[in-house]
Order: structure tokens, then sequence, then C-alpha cells
């Protein structure tokens, strides 16, 4: 089951994890959205879409209609870091998971082609998920996760395209309880830093040499 719109026979736990979600604060450059959420891997499960884009109004975007749709169809807003957040809920728990809850996570974005090979690229994206965490207060357990870095090479009729090279951090992790409110302020900050935007909070590791136009 996926929800956040069918609430009908929703345990209280992940209706409350729900209500956490809403309560989030979020940066105003970060476009934040429902999407379908996966039905093989929890009873209960909801997902939402992320994406920061270079010349994004601040704000959301409008649920529905014309004006919805010319904003995501505008050429001239350029992609700089994407992402989901998906929260599962099991109410006999899991093994695997340690708990009743497990939150899964995916971010990309483009870096300066000559940093692609910077050997410390991985263990800065993991170390900024668990500061981010930690700065949030958002306790966990479990974690884990897979830092990839994926070049794209164009030949032929598109080889005057330039080569690009991006980042991509997919992790999951535990909550330690069913409050999850501080989980997507914490991960949607990471979504924000991966797409280059300032101010870092303190004590916070930087991606190196974002890309930058």
């Amino acid at each position: 089951m996926s929800a956040i719109g069918d609430l009908s026979q929703v345990p209280p736990e992940f209706l409350n994890a729900l209500a956490g979600l809403r309560r989030a604060k979020c940066r105003n450059e970060l476009r934040l959205d429902e999407i379908p959420a996966p039905s093989r891997l929890a009873p209960f499960a909801v997902a939402l879409g992320a994406e920061v884009l270079q010349d994004a109004q601040p704000g959301p975007l409008p649920v529905h209609g014309p004006a919805r749709a010319a904003l995501q169809h505008d050429d001239r807003a350029e992609e700089l870091a994407t992402g989901r957040f998906i929260l599962l809920y099991d109410p006999e728990g899991s093994e695997v998971w340690d708990g009743t809850f497990r939150i899964v996570t995916y971010i990309r974005a483009q870096l300066e082609p000559d940093m692609g090979n910077d050997a410390l690229l991985g263990s800065v994206a993991w170390t900024w998920l668990v500061e981010a965490l930690q700065n949030h207060d958002a306790g966990y357990r479990s974690a884990g996760g897979t830092a990839t870095r994926i070049l794209s090479e164009s030949y032929g009729s598109l080889a005057d395209r330039v080569d690009t090279i991006d980042i991509e951090l997919r992790a999951s992790w535990t909550p330690d309880s069913g409050s999850v409110q501080k989980h997507l302020e914490a991960w949607a900050d990471m979504v924000c830093t991966f797409a280059g935007l300032p101010p870092l909070p303190d004590g916070v590791a930087a991606l190196p040499n974002r890309r930058r136009n």
C-alpha cells in the first residue's frame, strides 16, 4: 500500500509518521512532491521526489493545471540535483531493518568532469549523510549505502556534447522512532548541498568542486 492520499485502514503509527513528513521544513529551492511508492518492499510506504533547478523559483510547484505543466517543461531550468525519499513501514517489524520503519534514499548530482577521479568523492558523500542526520538530531541505526561515480561520454551525432560525471548516493537507515520529520529535513538539506547551494551548516564537509556554470 502506498499513501499519503489513501489513509483508510492505515495503522496509527504510520499515520503519525506521515504527519511528521508533512510538518518537515525544507529549503524553498527544493521542489518536493509525492511520487508512486514501491508496493513490494513493505505493507505501507510513501515516496517523495525532489529536485533542485538552477533557475527554480522559490516555493512548491502548482499541484494541478497548465501552470505546473509549463514549469515542468521549462527547458531553461537546469537540473542541479535530484533525489527520492521513501519511508517503509511493516507493523510486524523486520530483522533486516532492526525496526518497523526503514528510510530508503537516493540523490544524484553532476560534478566538474575533472573531479570524477577524486578518490575521496564517495567518502565525502557518505560523511555528509552521517553528519546531516547528526546535525538534525535524527537518531538512526543500521545505516548502509553506496556512492557511485558515473561518466557519460557522447559519440556520433552527439559528439559535441560535453562529457559529464555524476555522483550518486543510495542509502538506507532505520530511524530510532516513528518520528521522521527530522530525517526528511536532513535528507532535503543533503539534496540542496549536492546541488551546490550555500550556505553549509557549520562542521559539514562539502562535496569537492561541485559543477558550476
